[in-house]
């Protein structure tokens, strides 16, 4: 997921951690010394937050860009840019934090004025270090051609290097959208546009949608054997440990075995921090927007790509105090905005986008709220999952035991509201 500002940490028990990061997202340079109002008091803070060591330690918000992360991203940039980038002096090397993502650690580095350029390298680029949960090999090697695939059909940014670390990325003037902008009808209608055109990619991947289950069956592989050392993670991990998750993901199984939904190629996380709104476009443009953040796409079920796209209109990941974000559940797309959205993604999967809606729903609409109901489920189950193992293995800063914590509780609650 991905969504707030970043920086390297130690490890989630203290121990140092190697650098990595996970769920990304981009923003203005500008927001990242903005400072955040004090919002309410959300699930993920629940009682005794005081107590909370973690609070304490991250009060006054994300650390910057580290020395050894300066280092290394000076000689990537020298080593797969050439050209002028060869010519820059360590001091004189510009980077910033971009974004911080739930999966990776973003950066923009910049030549320095003084600096011209040579041939065709770039003068900015964005610099991705992935999160330990995403090195594997296999996995590195489907993002790698899927985002050379992506680019080519100028879906996504330009691919400059990459490295077992990272890569190096087209740098777009472009800022991310936040959660607030999700509500917009111009915007979420166009959300719907872009979703339902990489819908009907063909990929050269397995079509087979065994990605759902078959992440969540790793994650809880890995949660079974977490151990964590300080008191405040070991008190929210025995809470998450005593829902029985095992059980609930087969409950959750059956439920989707009898939910009738495509399979089609998901982003599988659509979420504001992956959206850009390129800068100098027309406002009545209805090319605006740029889905980016491609590592968990796959062959999936449509019913949890668009679900997990509405669960996403209540996290806010751009706050800048402990626990890094918050959930706002009264955000959640209404059966009218929810309708919005589908009618833009059936029309353009149907080819007549730009129609106007009917007064009253189609029983394909009607099907679908059914489905992306359903698979809402999925959605707060699976990042619940994949939070809890970031816990241990990010060294990202963010609430992770607090965040999976918050999408269990939605799960719940989800699960209950079922007819």
């Amino acid at each position: 997921m991905c969504k707030m500002w970043c920086s390297v940490k130690s490890g989630s028990d203290g121990a140092k951690a190697p650098v990595m990061p996970s769920r990304s997202q981009q923003q203005e340079e500008a927001e990242r010394n903005a400072a955040s109002p004090e919002p309410p008091r959300t699930a993920c803070e629940g009682a005794g937050a005081k107590a909370d060591s973690e609070t304490a330690v991250h009060a006054r918000g994300r650390t910057e860009v580290s020395p050894e992360m300066r280092m290394n991203a000076f000689v990537w940039c020298r080593e797969f840019l050439g050209g002028a980038w060869k010519l820059v002096r360590l001091e004189d090397f510009s980077i910033s934090v971009v974004s911080g993502g739930l999966s990776n650690l973003l950066y923009k580095c910049s030549l320095p004025e003084y600096i011209k350029i040579v041939g065709e390298e770039p003068s900015h680029v964005l610099l991705r270090v992935y999160g330990a949960i995403l090195q594997g090999v296999d996995s590195l090697v489907l993002q790698s051609v899927m985002f050379a695939i992506l680019a080519e059909r100028t879906l996504g940014p330009r691919l400059y290097g990459i490295f077992p670390q990272g890569r190096l990325e087209q740098y777009i003037p472009s800022h991310r959208l936040h959660a607030q902008d999700l509500q917009n009808p111009h915007i979420s209608s166009e959300i719907a546009v872009k979703m339902s055109r990489f819908h009907k990619m063909a990929m050269p991947f397995n079509k087979e949608p065994k990605w759902l289950f078959s992440t969540m069956e790793s994650y809880l592989k890995q949660i079974s054997v977490l151990t964590f050392t300080q008191d405040s993670h070991i008190k929210k991990f025995k809470k998450l440990k005593s829902y029985n998750l095992e059980k609930e993901m087969k409950t959750l199984r059956r439920l989707l075995a009898c939910t009738p939904s495509p399979v089609v190629f998901c982003h599988n996380d659509v979420q504001e921090g992956n959206i850009l709104l390129l800068a100098n476009r027309d406002s009545s443009s209805r090319d605006r927007l740029m889905l980016i953040d491609f590592e968990y796409s796959s062959y999936n079920y449509r019913g949890f790509d668009i679900a997990n796209h509405f669960c996403e209109w209540v996290y806010d990941y751009t706050y800048d105090k402990w626990p890094f974000y918050k959930a706002i559940q009264s955000n959640y797309p209404t059966r009218d905005q929810q309708l919005h959205f589908i009618h833009h993604y059936l029309l353009e999967s149907s080819g007549n986008s730009g129609k106007k809606m009917k007064k009253e729903p189609s029983q394909e609409e009607e099907e679908m709220l059914v489905e992306i109901e359903r698979f809402s489920l999925a959605s707060h189950f699976f990042w619940c999952l994949w939070s809890i193992v970031q816990a241990k293995m990010s060294t990202i800063e963010f609430g992770y035991l607090d965040y999976a914590q918050s999408r269990f509780d939605a799960y719940i609650a989800q699960k209950n509201a079922l007819p």
